[in-house]
């Protein structure tokens, strides 16, 4: 081999373990880095062209690899934007400058309105409420950034409620009713109910209840806003203040409602939507007017209170009358050879010719994995196996530094022998 060929290979020896060295050292540097994958410093002999007889001392060839497959631990916290893939998958993300890569870290904060990590990369997914798709699998189009920025602030008008009261079997026949709306109208109620317009104005509505004739009532309905000023009646009312009338039919051995059927109500809210009043348990007994049940869906203006993601990326607005809206899906992508992507800085990986080509899919369906809210994947770093590697490679690089220590010693002997 000669003495060159071994202090030749000697030192490729030491370059080897310092690279070896600086995977350790990023490794340990990234034990507590959300998401981080492992990386490893792999070796390959690289041998010199010679004669088949003799042996011509070459060197190694050393292959940077990171085991981006490996599946971190995974911790629990109190917020619901921080993500973790349990499985297979990555998540979308898009640097400040818009540029879509892949990561598996996870740890999502609201950041301007948007889901941002700590590496300021911005989370995207579908937006849901203009119509978004998952049809385009192999690219990050039509991905949008995931956040509240644009959802804004929401009123729903309101379309169903209930009802419900108990008329009195005893009371007598009314000689005015409130339908004919004059100043004397006879009446047993009323009950008055806050519904909400498409704008989110709150309209309150009057229900007058009035007997008709033995198990037969009528039920009428006004807008308040048309109520009589002073007095100690709200009749008459303004013109076009008449909401409905509907007559009830009551059975008179049980007093359950007979009619109408199905038992509903329905209101026509003043810019808003019909209104449709669930009757179903209202009954004529021998007690006073008792209302049972009066109640209406719809809200006023409310801001995005939280949000709420499920196992399969589905991004729900929670607002702050309770209300819920499906708003974004966080798709899941993956390639052929995850191990083979390209490492950018900020914990995130780019695709190239080896890893192939992008593909998106529905998280928690086929071989892609659920995505856990509340949740953060740990880094994949095992501390006592990088203190043992970086013990071998000390061990290995002092070695090598006394090979090529004795053969600088050797060289100066065969130097002196000259003289």
């Amino acid at each position: 081999m000669g003495l060159y060929g071994l202090m030749t290979t000697s030192i490729s020896g030491m370059a080897v373990q310092s690279d070896r060295m600086g995977t350790v050292a990023d490794n340990i540097a990234n034990v507590n880095t959300t998401g981080y994958k492992e990386a490893s410093a792999e070796f390959a002999t690289l041998v010199a062209e010679g004669h088949v007889a003799s042996y011509v001392p070459g060197s190694v060839s050393t292959i940077a690899r990171r085991a981006i497959t490996h599946q971190g631990d995974l911790t629990y916290t109190t917020s619901p934007t921080d993500l973790a893939v349990s499985g297979n998958g990555f998540f979308m993300v898009q640097s400040p400058s818009g540029t879509p890569y892949l990561t598996r870290a996870g740890s999502f904060v609201s950041t301007n309105g948007y889901l941002v990590n700590a590496a300021g990369f911005t989370l995207l997914g579908y937006d849901l409420l203009s119509g978004g798709s998952s049809s385009v699998i192999n690219s990050a189009a039509g991905l949008v950034p995931v956040g509240t920025a644009n959802l804004g602030l929401k009123a729903t008008p309101s379309t169903s409620g209930n009802f419900q009261v108990n008329l009195p079997s005893d009371a007598a026949v009314s000689t005015s009713l409130p339908s004919l709306n004059a100043a004397g109208a006879d009446y047993v109620g009323p009950t008055s109910i806050v519904t909400y317009d498409n704008l989110g104005h709150q309209v309150t509505i009057d229900i007058y209840s009035a007997k008709t004739a033995d198990n037969q009532w009528e039920v009428t309905v006004y807008d308040h806003a048309g109520a009589a000023s002073g007095g100690g009646s709200s009749f008459p009312y303004a013109a076009g203040s008449l909401l409905t009338t509907e007559n009830l039919t009551f059975d008179g051995t049980n007093g359950k409602l007979i009619s109408p059927s199905p038992p509903t109500l329905s209101v026509s809210i003043p810019n808003g939507a019909t209104l449709n009043l669930n009757m179903g348990n209202t009954t004529q007994l021998a007690t006073a007017y008792t209302p049972v049940d009066a109640s209406v869906n719809g809200n006023g203006p409310s801001a995005v209170d939280r949000l709420e993601i499920s196992d399969e990326g589905i991004v729900t607005a929670v607002y702050a009358d309770g209300s819920r809206v499906d708003a974004f899906k966080i798709p899941l992508a993956t390639v052929a050879s995850p191990d083979n992507l390209t490492a950018i800085s900020g914990n995130v990986f780019a695709t190239n010719k080896d890893s192939g080509d992008l593909q998106l899919g529905t998280a928690n369906s086929g071989s892609l994995g659920k995505i856990v809210s509340g949740a953060l994947e740990k880094s994949s770093v095992d501390l006592a196996s990088e203190l043992t590697t970086m013990v071998e490679a000390q061990r290995s690089y002092t070695a090598n530094s006394k090979v090529f220590q004795t053969g600088t010693e050797l060289l100066d002997v065969l130097v002196n022998l000259v003289r």
